[in-house]
């Protein structure tokens, strides 16, 4: 198996909105994003798979060193042979593939934050920066391009925190700030055992509307010029939003179920946005 076929499965094996919003990608642009996607689930899949903390910090350990090698031309997995053959075509820059890595270290240790800032700068490593990196991939001409990818990541991370509330609970996280909880009466206690109540509807209404507004502010900093370039990104958006839809619609039932969306409908939301553009 080549190092691209190796990235093409673990895209398409993982189920992800995000594998949708790059099938219409020409050839050289999706094997691009779709090795970088590929590294992002391996290391993803470290924090989520190891149960042993010393094992994780170990793997993570690895890879930094092998995204070093990456540049040195040395580089020993498939996937960091993938994106070394990118290096020549796509502007991926060695400090935002660490960046990723210190956010999923964050993940081994804490699993509160105090308050949106600080789940803030979480975000931003996980999925602010894989919007700059993947900008980059799908080109841009306007520096705002940038402001709107990573507003865009933050947008994705959070509503990715409403649709797990429940999944991440039963790993003892809670990415809801805690000054939140209290600030609706809601108890770190009544996540983790899934005590769904009308309190909770309305802390969890507001997180919708906070994701909802780094949408917006996301699609108001990207140039008219660039807007072709960034489809994925907005295939990805209308996927999310429309997951946004039916968690509220189904009444934020997200502590014991995980709301998702058929592959065909991804598909078809995904056919939909590439055609308007």
């Amino acid at each position: 198996m080549s190092p691209d076929e190796y990235c093409q499965q673990k895209a398409s094996q993982s189920g992800s909105s995000f594998y949708y919003s790059f099938l219409f990608l020409p050839p050289p642009r999706r094997r691009a994003i779709t090795a970088f996607y590929a590294f992002c689930r391996e290391v993803d899949d470290v924090v989520d798979e190891c149960t042993d903390l010393n094992v994780a910090r170990t793997k993570l350990a690895w890879w930094r060193i092998e995204v070093a090698a990456i540049y040195e031309g040395k580089a020993k997995h498939p996937v960091a042979q993938a994106l070394a053959a990118l290096l020549p075509a796509f502007k991926i820059e060695q400090p935002r593939l660490q960046e990723i890595i210190d956010g999923m270290e964050m993940d081994l240790t804490q699993h509160r934050y105090a308050d949106f800032a600080a789940l803030k700068q979480y975000c931003h490593l996980v999925a602010g920066v894989v919007g700059l990196v993947s900008a980059e991939i799908f080109g841009y001409t306007h520096p705002d391009t940038l402001k709107y990818a990573e507003n865009l990541g933050m947008a994705f991370q959070l509503t990715n925190i409403i649709r797990d509330v429940g999944e991440d609970a039963r790993r003892d996280r809670i990415y809801i700030p805690v000054e939140e909880l209290a600030r609706f009466n809601v108890t770190a206690a009544d996540i983790l055992h899934a005590r769904h109540s009308e309190a909770f509807v309305q802390l969890m209404n507001f997180q919708v509307e906070r994701a909802l507004a780094y949408y917006r502010d996301a699609m108001g900093f990207l140039p008219p010029a660039d807007r072709r370039a960034q489809r994925p990104g907005l295939v990805m958006a209308a996927i999310y939003r429309t997951l946004l839809d039916e968690i509220r619609a189904d009444g934020m039932q997200v502590l014991k179920q995980r709301t998702s969306l058929t592959p065909l409908r991804k598909l078809w939301i995904a056919w939909r946005t590439w055609i308007k553009g």
